[in-house]
């Protein structure tokens, strides 16, 4: 029997913690080399390790690497991370957590990393366009819109994901409707953005133990979350047309009724 009161929220809590850092370390894991190699570039660029007029290079060098390691790890990680996020926000909080996340690991690998491939490169065009255009003169203003761009397609990917485990679509399908849903509910994405990058923000500058046992777990629940909320709205309106069709044709045929119609006051005179 689950403690109540104080006790029960404590341990409530302890499950959650458990939940999100299970999963976090899970992701970690499956996707070791993406990650170390990203950490041991970061390390580079933070501690001085490159020159400043190497720094354009490297980027470039460390980008294409990346792009090449994340298809084949990082997204089927990602992917699987969102199946078990899916679960607890739509209500199943004891789902078994390893074989959830395997299973979705499994299922969605080949999906996932063809998607990996065609972000990896458009991420990887605009980052190193953002840094070429940073190091020139005057290019700050144009290097700025380049960071609004790699937002977008952050948010897009985040929604890939979330739509991923939701759906049974096509590849190019459900790229195509994650764009769509990130433009056309803007300010959807935008609480997105800001929600994921508070938690990316507290845990690279205030929590740094943040990343290893909870940041991608916590980002993936916020934009499922986010995703299910858009879904929900929609159905709803789907249902309310539907609702609609089928009243139509009763209240046209109760307009039909000629019993109904009220007589002209001056011709019943």
């Amino acid at each position: 029997m689950e403690p109540r009161g104080i006790m029960g929220g404590l341990y409530r809590a302890s499950e959650w913690i458990m939940r999100l850092s299970c999963i976090n370390l899970l992701w970690i894991l499956c996707g070791s080399p993406f990650f170390i190699f990203l950490a041991m570039s970061l390390l580079s660029m933070l501690n001085g390790g490159v020159p400043d007029d190497q720094l354009l290079s490297f980027v470039q060098q460390t980008s294409i690497f990346l792009a090449i390691l994340a298809p084949f790890t990082f997204f089927p990680a990602t992917a699987a991370m969102f199946a078990v996020a899916r679960k607890w926000v739509t209500g199943d909080g004891d789902v078994p957590l390893f074989k959830t996340f395997f299973r979705g690991y499994k299922e969605n690998f080949k999906q996932s990393m063809l998607t990996g491939i065609i972000y990896s490169i458009l991420i990887v065009v605009l980052v190193i366009d953002y840094y070429f255009f940073f190091s020139s003169d005057g290019g700050k203003i144009v290097s700025s819109i380049f960071i609004g761009l790699v937002v977008l397609v952050v948010i897009s990917l985040l929604n890939f994901f979330s739509m991923l485990v939701h759906y049974h679509m096509k590849t190019l399908q459900l790229i195509k409707n994650a764009i769509l849903i990130t433009i056309g509910k803007p300010f959807r994405s935008l609480s997105t953005a800001i929600l994921c990058g508070t938690v990316l923000y507290i845990s690279f500058t205030q929590f740094t133990w943040l990343l290893i046992f909870f940041t991608g777990s916590i980002i993936a629940t916020i934009a499922y979350w986010n995703f299910n909320t858009i879904y929900n709205k929609l159905q709803q309106q789907l249902d309310d047309m539907k609702k609609s069709e089928e009243e139509e044709p009763e209240i046209t045929a109760e307009l039909d009724r000629e019993d109904l119609v009220k007589t002209d006051y001056k011709d019943s005179k």
